[in-house]
């Protein structure tokens, strides 16, 4: 299996994870559970996940042209892993334990580990055309 088509097993795989977000989201809205648990972080970051897996999974058809995309995919589970890993410190120095066990951050650093290991090479840019200089279109 090629390196692109690699990526874009990878992309649906991740993409359909996040997406499930979205039914996770759903039903704590639905039956207020966020609002009985004292939680309203965890609505929106789930509805940031559900977005991300829905853009991933657009990203899946050509990955080249949605690199930026694949990037903040890989960097926000990686942030997010890091978040969790001193979260889980700090409730252990306080002689608490995290609620998530500790592969839920294994599976963060895994997904963003692996986007950025398939992360499609940047395309150069069309030649006359510098990024600093905008194309207008002739009247």
């Amino acid at each position: 299996m090629n390196r692109e088509r690699a990526l874009q097993v990878v992309l649906v795989l991740v993409g359909l994870f996040y997406s499930l977000c979205g039914y996770i989201l759903f039903d704590d809205l639905w039956h207020l559970r966020w609002l009985s648990g004292h939680s309203d972080v965890m609505p929106m970051f789930l509805s940031l996940n559900t977005t991300l897996g829905v853009c991933l999974l657009v990203a899946a058809k050509q990955p080249a042209k949605h690199r930026l995309m694949i990037a903040y995919g890989a960097w926000s589970s990686l942030a997010h892993a890091f978040t969790m890993t001193i979260q889980s410190a700090q409730a252990l120095a306080h002689g608490m334990h995290r609620k998530d066990s500790p592969q839920d951050i294994v599976i963060f650093v895994v997904i963003g580990v692996t986007l950025l290991a398939l992360l499609p090479a940047k395309q150069p840019s069309p030649a006359g055309a510098p990024i600093s200089e905008p194309r207008f279109a002739e009247r």
